[in-house]
Order: C-alpha cells, then sequence, then structure tokens
C-alpha cells in the first residue's frame, strides 16, 4: 500500500519514510507543493500525508486543487500551524484529517490506518466520454474495452479533458494540470495531444480528440458520428 508524503523538512520526511516503510507502507516523497500535486495525480496513494508550509506551492492550494479535479485520495494534514482557523481552512478545503506537529507518530498510524479503512470502501472514479474510459485511480485507459498504454503526462491531459468533456480546454490549463513544475512551454501539450490521438483515436478510426481553434482541446463522444 502506498503513501506519499509531501513535506519540506527533509530530515521529518526521511524520518516518516523510514518510519511508515517498517509499518509496511510503500512511501513515496515530494519536497515542494508542486512536486506533490504531480505526483498525487499521476500515482495511485493510499494516503497522501501533506504538509501545508510548502513551497512552490502550498497544502491548502494543492488540495483545493486534487478536490476540484474530482481527486478523491484521502489527505492527512500534517502541520505546525494548529490554530482552529488552520483545521478548519484545511479541513474545508478537503482535507479527511489534521495532526498538529509535534505529533505522536503511534497516533500518526493509527489516522492513516483509520483513513485506508474508510477509504477502502468507497469506488474508484471511472470517467466515460463514449466508449473511451479511464480508471482514474488505476490510471488505466480503455477504448471500446481495449487497453491503451498511456505514459503519465498523456494519462493527466487526457484525464482534464474527459473531466470537462464536451468543453474547449485551454493549452495553459492543460499545461499546468500536466507539468505543474514547468507549465511554461506549450509545445509540451501539442506533443502529447499528437501522441494522444495516435493512441486513442487513429488507432480505432475514431474522431474524439478535437482541436478547438484559438483555445486548446475538447474531447468528446463522436459515435455518433458512426
Amino acid at each position: 500500500m502506498r503513501i506519499l508524503v509531501v513535506e519540506d523538512e527533509v530530515d521529518l520526511a526521511h524520518t516518516l519514510h523510514t518510519g511508515l516503510t517498517a509499518e509496511g507502507y510503500s512511501v513515496d516523497l515530494a519536497h515542494d507543493g508542486r512536486q506533490g500535486l504531480w505526483m498525487a495525480r499521476t500515482g495511485e496513494y493510499a494516503v497522501v500525508v501533506l504538509d501545508l508550509m510548502l513551497p512552490g506551492l502550498n497544502g491548502y492550494k494543492v488540495c483545493a486543487q486534487l478536490r476540484r479535479e474530482g481527486n478523491a485520495t484521502p489527505v492527512l494534514v500534517l502541520t505546525a500551524k494548529d490554530g482552529d482557523w488552520d483545521q478548519a481552512e484545511a479541513l474545508d478545503t478537503g482535507a479527511d484529517d489534521y495532526l498538529a506537529k509535534p505529533f505522536s507518530y503511534l497516533v500518526l498510524v493509527a489516522r492513516l490506518r483509520a483513513l485506508v479503512r474508510r477509504a477502502t470502501t468507497a469506488v474508484p472514479p471511472v470517467l466515460a466520454v463514449g466508449d473511451l474510459s479511464l480508471d482514474v485511480a488505476g490510471r488505466v485507459c480503455r477504448r471500446a474495452g481495449t487497453r491503451v498504454d498511456l505514459t503519465p503526462r498523456e494519462f493527466a491531459v487526457l484525464e482534464l479533458l474527459a473531466r470537462r468533456a464536451g468543453q474547449a480546454v485551454s493549452k495553459a490549463d492543460l499545461l499546468y494540470h500536466a507539468w505543474p513544475d514547468e507549465a511554461e512551454d506549450p509545445n509540451l501539450v501539442e506533443a502529447r495531444v499528437s501522441s494522444l490521438r495516435r493512441k486513442v483515436d487513429t488507432a480505432f478510426g475514431r474522431q474524439s480528440l478535437q482541436t478547438v481553434r484559438g483555445t486548446g482541446y475538447r474531447l468528446v463522444d463522436d459515435r455518433e458520428r458512426d
């Protein structure tokens, strides 16, 4: 079972890595908000342990962005900010639990177990646009039941298009979603969309991934054309 720890205090992050690994978890580390957001989007995690005061993108914004995108991975906020307003804001932005520093490691592990138990009853989201489906938790794409292998960046681009099916999505939005740490070059989006078209459309004789001139791209159910 994988856990993502997003913590900029390197010593604490490695302490958590050592302790949680000893508990039997597989632990990934991120040391800033943008990296943490990218990893949370593209990895299949049981829980995200998220600090609030992070460089690049603070924990509030990371959590809020994940929830806006429909990412339901449980989030445990771990922070030195322990005021009532801080706790309320963290929970209101989508966190599932809150633990103030300094904390009891025994309590941390118990809370992680509780979050995992609650999450196992939830049904992982599957996005469907026509006969194209995306298993968000499993990071699996299928067209008409046939599995299509995508890179993490390709999956991220297609996921945002699927979440906004039928709507024009700007290159800037796609760039920020799939490349939060280097969101400057729109050519990155164009290259991935071109690759996606070959994999999910051309290979199946479809035209679901459309260019919206002057804006970006749109994903539609093109079966009405058949």
